[in-house]
């Protein structure tokens, strides 16, 4: 099991899933968003968004964090939060917050319960847009510096890995490319 970044051509597939999990993203962009991957079977079993509202200051937020149901409870959407802290950071971040209902599971990554008066813009405004569907969502803090990924996650996200842990080699499939007939997979309709 290994988490990268989304690739162009998996918008589709990425498009579909919000809606399956009911989840909303006005301003989608697909290289937003990281997939976590089973390397033997190369099934995406989770993803997730580092959406950075543009406002000032800049505000980090993790959105659309979603793991499908056969990989739930083996520390996939641990890891893929992980990775997108890890991005964040990049960006030179030191917090980022998450509107969602499960506050258990946050709160043992270090996730800490906010007021909605105490939001930075826009995130209120996101707030209100995330309730539409989520009615429970609360908004969510964190500080970098207290994010940790529980040991007992851990080893399941391990116990998920081959033996080396490393993401595998791309092949052409992951660039759309269908390697028994050499022809592109997926027709985006551009001529």
């Amino acid at each position: 099991m290994y988490v990268r970044g989304a690739k162009k051509h998996e918008e589709v597939w990425l498009l579909d899933r919000l809606e399956e999990f009911q989840f909303e993203d006005p301003s989608f962009r697909s290289r937003d968003y990281v997939f976590a991957v089973d390397e033997q079977s190369r099934k995406r079993a989770g993803f997730g968004r580092l959406r950075v509202h543009t406002s000032d200051p800049p505000v980090c937020e993790f959105a659309n964090v979603g793991v499908f149901g056969g990989w739930r409870d083996q520390g996939v959407g641990a890891h893929i939060l992980e990775r997108l802290v890890e991005l964040a950071r990049d960006q030179e971040f030191e917090t980022g917050y998450a509107l969602a209902e499960e506050g258990d599971y946050l709160h043992q990554l270090g996730f800490e319960r906010v007021e909605e008066s105490d939001l930075p813009d826009p995130l209120p405004e996101r707030l209100d847009a995330v309730r539409e569907n989520r009615p429970d969502a609360v908004p969510f803090r964190l500080d970098f510096s207290a994010f940790e990924v529980p040991d007992r996650l851990r080893q399941r996200f391990a116990d998920a890995d081959d033996e080396n842990g490393s993401e595998p080699e791309e092949s052409a499939e992951d660039f759309g490319i269908d390697p028994d007939s050499a022809t592109y997979k997926y027709d985006t309709g551009r001529r």
